[in-house]
């Protein structure tokens, strides 16, 4: 996957990357997801859990995620992608849109803010920290779900 975006600069290495990584989504392909993620990774995810630390955690965790989707047809919308690269380092931002189908043909989507942190290890971008999160009303205490940009 990474070899095909080698003669490209850092910040489009970024972006064909998450790009990837959205096919995987879509396609429920597990391996896919994570294979651009760190062993070390620390991600917080929107739910169940305050953190999960290492590849291992999050990809049980990106598993029962997929569990619940349980529908055949899938899709993430990005908007607002910004990524700063350099031949180290790279950060990337966007509101994501996860929606599909659901047995039953309802579509069902929710709007989520993700940041991905990135790290050339061993010639090879990974994502060593990602980030989604979802707006909630501090008075009731319920997630935002419904807002759009």
């Amino acid at each position: 996957m990474q070899q095909d975006h080698l003669d490209q600069n850092p910040e489009q290495q970024i972006r064909a990357l998450i790009a990837d990584w959205k096919l995987a989504v879509e396609a429920k392909n597990l391996l896919g997801i994570t294979a651009l993620y760190a062993p070390n990774i620390v991600a917080y995810d929107a739910i169940l859990q305050l953190q999960f630390i290492g590849v291992d955690a999050y990809r049980e965790h990106w598993q029962r995620c997929m569990e619940q989707c349980s529908g055949g047809s899938g899709w993430v919308k990005l908007t607002q992608l910004i990524v700063e690269a350099n031949e180290q380092l790279a950060f990337s931002h966007a509101l994501a849109e996860f929606g599909g189908t659901d047995d039953q043909g309802s579509t069902q989507s929710c709007w989520m803010r993700v940041t991905q942190c990135w790290r050339k290890i061993d010639g090879q971008w990974r994502v060593v920290h990602e980030h989604f999160s979802v707006p909630f009303d501090m008075v009731s205490g319920a997630a935002l779900c419904s807002l759009q940009p």
